[in-house]
């Protein structure tokens, strides 16, 4: 059943001021219409939306929520500034909620399955205020930290000031700089709750209706590999293969070659091999080639037992 906007306001009710502003928030777009378009505005966006894009894929997820690198306490700080620049809330809350879903994917007690229908999943469901808190034992590797807590206090802060260093640039770099590309960046992301359990391929028996698929890894840098990441969620890549885009990954092995994180976990053989594997069965053959180069050839499952 989709969800309305009746529904997610009913109960337990969203607050006035976190609906108002989302609602404000959602349409600052519109003021792009205010402002003579050029490609250099266009140019911003896409940089702004960048920053967001990566602020929450490779800091809030593949960090905070699943440790998929580790880095100094200075830069997680930097780290968790960038994430929060994405206006969705601290990064304790992020990952906390993010370890649920993982838990209780597809279930009851999934936050924003996509069984509760489109809209909650996507969007609605962090609107409701019983959704406002989160538990602390879920994050508790980063809760010891005072500074991460008082960022995910003071989640505010950070687009805030990111919108007034965009002002002081000039009104048409703050529409395009924050407006559009805060709006972009946010669904973009949702999509990932609420497209990526719906639309794609399953190459892993997960358990859950996650789903691989190509255009919503190329719009979110990576997150679009979602059903590699629920069956291997601790790595720092999630596209598994050379041919599966993960912009995400490339920034952060960029970062461990200039010393700015390191020990990025990556894809265990075992799991690239049966993942080969699964992708020669799909298409009907009876061999695959290994990641060491040879060929081997797929074993007929045992479907009886002779008397």
């Amino acid at each position: 059943m989709n969800s309305t906007l009746e529904e997610v306001t009913a109960k337990p009710k969203s607050s006035t001021v976190t609906l108002t502003l989302f609602i404000l928030v959602s349409l600052t777009p519109l003021l792009a219409f205010t402002v003579p378009f050029s490609w250099e505005l266009v140019g911003v966006a896409v940089l702004t939306y960048a920053i967001r894009m990566f602020g929450i894929t490779g800091v809030y997820h593949r960090y905070f929520s699943h440790n998929a690198y580790k880095t100094s306490r200075v830069f997680q700080f930097i780290l968790g500034w960038i994430g929060a620049i994405a206006m969705q809330k601290g990064p304790l809350w992020w990952a906390a909620h993010h370890r649920n879903h993982h838990k209780f994917s597809d279930t009851d007690k999934d936050l924003h399955s996509p069984k509760d229908g489109f809209w909650h999943s996507h969007m609605f469901w962090f609107l409701r205020n019983d959704h406002n808190d989160f538990d602390a034992k879920m994050i508790k590797d980063y809760t010891k930290y005072p500074e991460i807590v008082w960022l995910d206090k003071y989640h505010w802060l950070p687009p805030l000031s990111f919108a007034i260093v965009l002002g002081l640039i000039s009104w048409p770099v703050l529409v395009w700089g924050y407006g559009v590309a805060n709006f972009i960046s946010g669904h973009a992301t949702w999509t990932i709750n609420s497209l990526a359990h719906v639309f794609g391929s399953q190459r892993f028996k997960t358990g859950d209706t996650s789903r691989n698929n190509f255009w919503l890894a190329i719009i979110t840098f990576g997150e679009g590999w979602h059903n590699n990441h629920h069956y291997y969620r601790h790595s720092a890549n999630q596209g598994f293969y050379w041919w599966e885009i993960d912009l995400t990954f490339y920034v952060l092995k960029l970062f461990s070659y200039i010393g700015l994180v390191w020990d990025l976990k990556t894809v265990p053989d075992h799991v690239l091999e049966e993942g080969l594997k699964l992708n020669a069965i799909a298409k009907g053959k009876k061999e695959f080639k290994s990641i060491d180069g040879s060929i081997k050839l797929i074993e007929a499952p045992i479907t009886s037992i002779a008397a």
